[in-house]
């Protein structure tokens, strides 16, 4: 007798998914506190913590890109098992090394199998009915569990050294482990498919906005958070602070990955992303005075809802596009890139502290990236209505 399955269309089937979908980029979410405790535990400079950093996502992004091509012939279980078991091999692995170019190297073959991961991940979740709030689990589960460790592990770091980090990474891993026999097989729900060759021709030009939305979105906000506690110490606020009120944030990110699984898709996509993206702009653009306390809190606690209601909107696109998972996981590749190039453009462009520079230039992307998401949901709903028709 096998292990018993949840329900592929209950709300615990999201829960499982998000976790197996976290798992392998889950030094995303605590990439501040990963950064800082290289530096302090190791000694790096700003520009070896951040290659290694970069190392990691751009693996994943790799990893991310290959798992596309295969995501609809491997055995998708099997994979996660010796996905997650690699995982945690190098992260111990990662433990004992402590030069900076052989750990950057170790990294980026970390982050190459946690895409991968990551991958599979974002194939579940196209599988699951009304995708878009099993996305918005997804960065419930994120935005908690880098709360966290945003709160707990530059502290924990401080008295037990770099183990902690990794340990921290490991633990995730293993809690997906046990997760992973109860995930369902999804045999019993049928393909969302559309087969107007109209249809797969225009779907063509929707993707393309879609996945250019994502990485602009992702871009610019992972290139400023990335040097969000550097912001804050230029304006004159200390370490404690800023490190106290960026966990918050992240936690009360947490209400809009929430407002997605209440809201779905009531309003359609174009208004939560107008507003979404809108309002992201609005306080990213409101760090300019961080000297401030109160906007300080304000702006980073906006743009944490923000992003965490935004980015599952995104995501769902990719899964209206394509039930076989091939969508969703280059929607992940989009997403891993943006993550991983904001902070290498920003760190060019920030030059001897010129955050209000990077401030402005992350708007104007966060505008363009609303402007080619509203086309690609107007695209994508007039097709969806005109295939609907004629089937």
């Amino acid at each position: 007798m096998g292990i018993p399955k949840v329900d592929a269309e209950g709300m615990l089937v999201r829960v499982l998914v998000s976790f197996l979908a976290t798992a392998g980029l889950f030094y995303v979410n605590i990439m501040p506190a990963l950064v800082d405790g290289l530096k302090l535990t190791l000694n790096f400079t700003n520009q070896q913590a951040g290659l290694i950093g970069s190392a990691n996502v751009y693996g994943a992004a790799f990893g991310a890109f290959c798992i596309v091509f295969f995501v609809q012939k491997i055995n998708w279980r099997a994979s996660s098992y010796l996905l997650l078991l690699s995982l945690i091999a190098i992260d111990f692995l990662s433990f004992l090394v402590s030069e900076a170019n052989i750990l950057a190297a170790v990294r980026f073959i970390h982050g190459f199998v946690g895409g991968s991961l990551v991958g599979i991940g974002f194939a579940l979740i196209s599988k699951t009915p009304q995708a878009d709030r099993t996305f918005g689990m997804l960065l419930l589960v994120q935005f908690g569990f880098g709360g966290l460790g945003m709160m707990y592990i530059p502290q924990l770091v401080e008295s037990f050294g770099i183990m902690i980090l990794y340990g921290s990474l490991v633990a995730f891993s293993l809690i997906t482990l046990v997760m992973l026999p109860f995930i369902p097989d999804f045999s019993n729900l049928k393909s969302r498919s559309f087969e107007s060759s109209c249809w797969k021709l225009l779907t063509e030009r929707t993707l393309i906005l879609v996945l250019l939305s994502i990485f602009l979105f992702q871009a610019a906000n992972m290139g400023l958070y990335a040097f969000i506690v550097g912001l804050g110490k230029n304006s004159g606020l200390s370490i404690a602070f800023i490190s106290t009120s960026l966990g918050w944030a992240a936690w009360i990110g947490i209400v809009g990955s929430l407002l997605v699984i209440w809201l779905s898709t009531r309003f359609g996509v174009s208004v939560p992303l107008l507003i979404g993206i809108g309002l992201t702009a609005l306080g990213t653009w409101a760090l300019i005075f961080s000297a401030n306390p109160t906007i300080w809190i304000m702006a980073n606690l906006g743009v944490g809802i923000t992003w965490a209601f935004v980015i599952p909107y995104l995501f769902a696109m990719c899964a209206q596009l394509d039930s076989n998972g091939q969508v969703a996981a280059m929607g992940g590749l989009a997403s891993k890139l943006g993550l991983a190039s904001g902070p290498v453009i920003t760190g060019i462009l920030l030059g001897e502290g010129q955050y209000n520079r990077v401030i402005l230039i992350a708007v104007v992307v966060l505008l363009i990236s609303l402007i080619t998401s509203l086309f690609a949901a107007n695209f994508l709903s007039h097709y969806e209505k005109k295939s609907v028709s004629q089937s």
